[in-house]
């Protein structure tokens, strides 16, 4: 490894050291890697959406109608998410609060902001909230996936230090030495992914409407709530790390009403996809 590359990221395990760009410049176009990661897990989600909307009984249209209303609310709840809970970083330059391609957008803040973006246009639209969060929610696990690799970009959201196989290396400019870290961002973005999969045929075979969504309450608050606990850059509330909180949280209020429902019977009549079948 060349400690003169101060911007490189190693992964020594697998022999690899690479120094992915922060940003392209295309001409007077400037592309953010970050937002591109972004961006593209939007894209992602939106497609795998769009082809699962008549299962659930919804249309892409109401998809695409949603994605308007839904990523205004997001962008601006996991900006203000981050900013609240680390406002000494923009105390002397509130301005910057507006500076979102440098990073520093909280997932929970965007995934919270999301959920009330859906409630509004489910309202306005008259569709059942829990159906919609059912296929929604499974396009967050890809978004979420894909959006860790921004934090890979901008060399962000990286864990405690480690000496495990699994390490990734940064160069630190100060002591002159490189040091290995948990790839945070990595684990996230494949316990997303794993989750993906198993919620995609489990929501095949659901039994209530807001069953996928309750899963991926689960699911992901479990693996938040553990990966969480690694990192260095947590956002606190005074002694707690507000992500972690809010992680265990929602997975054991989750667990608590999946274990509740799975004793309770569901007609399959009343399954919001049926139903739609019905007036068709």
């Amino acid at each position: 490894m060349n400690p003169l590359n101060y911007s490189s990221i190693s992964f020594p395990a697998l022999g690899l050291e690479v120094n992915p760009p922060r940003v392209w410049t295309l001409g007077p176009l400037t592309i953010h890697l970050y937002g591109l990661a972004i961006a593209l897990g939007l894209i992602l989600a939106v497609l795998y959406c769009t082809r699962r909307s008549r299962e659930f009984g919804l249309t892409q249209d109401d998809i695409f109608d949603g994605v308007l209303w839904v990523t205004p609310f997001a962008i601006v709840c996991a900006r203000l998410y981050y900013v609240i809970f680390s406002w000494e970083a923009y105390a002397d330059n509130p301005v910057s609060i507006l500076y979102i391609w440098e990073g520093g957008l909280a997932i929970y803040g965007g995934v919270l902001g999301a959920i009330v973006g859906i409630a509004v246009y489910c309202r306005f639209r008259h569709l059942k909230l829990a159906t919609v969060l059912d296929v929604v929610l499974l396009g967050f696990l890809i978004g979420q996936a894909m959006g860790r690799w921004g934090n890979f970009f901008n060399r962000e959201a990286f864990g405690a230090a480690t000496d495990g196989w699994y390490r990734m290396g940064l160069y630190n400019t100060r002591t002159e030495a490189w040091e290995y870290y948990h790839p945070t961002f990595l684990y996230e973005s494949l316990w997303n992914l794993l989750g993906l999969v198993i919620l995609h045929f489990a929501s095949k075979h659901r039994r209530y409407d807001g069953q996928v969504a309750l899963g991926y309450a689960a699911w992901y608050g479990l693996g938040r709530a553990m990966i969480e606990g690694l990192r260095v850059d947590s956002l606190y509330w005074g002694p707690f790390r507000v992500s972690q909180v809010l992680a265990a949280l929602s997975c054991l209020a989750a667990v608590s009403i999946l274990l509740w429902q799975q004793f309770r019977p569901h007609d399959p009549a009343k399954l919001y996809v049926n139903q739609a079948k019905k007036t068709e």
